[in-house]
């Protein structure tokens, strides 16, 4: 039986679940988002969800022993530092950006704009986190994933057509580039107890998120709807347990397995728009789906076989 530790070049059976409950979890994220717009304007409805989904990681901390206080008592006051600086590249600036750029730009392009994050990764892992194994088989499945993201858009969607829609498009992947910074600041920061290193940057992300949204859209009104639930939802699963899943996989297995997760989630969120929303289905989703499972089994092929290695030694 093999106790091999995570690393990220094996990063072992339990990290591949998790990435995948990411994609699923982030995916259903652009269908509740959908929802909860209908009540709460955009700005307050980030605010709302980083907000309880700090409650909800402080909750889940003290429950399992790893309270926000952790972060002080294992790193001091570099460890509040990196939860500041972490909490704004992740939470906040993404967010901002997003929720502006979204204005002038179709939804689906800001997806496909997050599709970017492993191109972003790649140079900045080879500077910064040498470790991780950048080679042409990483690099040709990552182009391979990124232009099956491209396709879901179809023909003319990247096109330019005003000045609002280039800045638009800028700041979604401004956001992309935040989160690609944001994976490797994570990979060097110290080793706290990651659900209180989450709730840590959450925290920021509400401090900072909050009186924005109160400056831009005023107080929120909250009820007990349909949309409130969609909101809560939000905040446990996509934002709180997720922010906390983000940083166990990020500190075991590295920022570029993490970056699996961008193929997944425009493809979850297809799914889910088609089957729950009754969106349209799309002909060249198939040919993309294919393109980015290949990309997938290209970058990722030794640890592939790894994990199957592994599965089968504990049988």
């Amino acid at each position: 039986m093999s106790n091999t530790i995570p690393t990220p070049e094996n990063p072992g059976a339990f990290n591949w679940f998790l990435i995948c409950f990411l994609g699923v979890i982030w995916g259903s994220a652009f269908m509740s988002i959908s929802v909860a717009l209908q009540e709460y304007p955009p700005f307050t409805l980030a605010a709302l969800r980083v907000f309880f989904g700090a409650i909800v990681l402080c909750i889940m901390g003290v429950i399992m022993g790893q309270p926000i206080t952790r972060i002080h008592q294992t790193a001091g006051l570099s460890g509040w530092g990196y939860s500041a600086v972490i909490g704004f590249i992740t939470v906040t600036a993404p967010f901002l950006l997003l929720c502006w750029g979204i204005q002038y730009v179709p939804s689906a392009f800001a997806g496909v704009a997050m599709g970017a994050i492993p191109l972003i990764i790649l140079p900045l892992a080879y500077i910064f986190s040498p470790e991780e194994g950048i080679g042409p088989r990483r690099i040709i499945g990552v182009v391979l994933g990124f232009a099956g993201l491209a396709l879901l858009l179809g023909k003319g969607a990247l096109e330019t057509t005003s000045a609002q829609t280039f800045w638009g498009q800028l700041a979604c992947l401004a956001a992309a580039a935040c989160y690609a910074v944001g994976s490797i600041i994570t990979r060097r920061a110290p080793r706290i107890p990651p659900v209180a290193f989450a709730s840590g940057t959450l925290a920021v992300g509400a401090a900072m998120l909050i009186p924005f949204a109160i400056i831009a859209e005023g107080m929120p009104r909250l009820s007990w709807s349909f949309e409130t639930l969609t909101v809560l939802y939000l905040a446990a699963l996509p934002t709180g347990l997720a922010a906390a899943i983000r940083v166990i996989v990020v500190q075991s297995a590295g920022s570029v397995f993490m970056s699996l997760t961008s193929y997944q989630v425009p493809i979850w969120s297809a799914v889910f728009g088609i089957v729950l929303l009754g969106e349209a289905l799309l002909a060249q989703l198939f040919i993309a789906l294919a393109l980015i499972l290949l990309g997938i089994g290209i970058s990722q092929w030794r640890s592939l076989v790894l994990v199957a290695q592994s599965i089968r030694s504990k049988k």
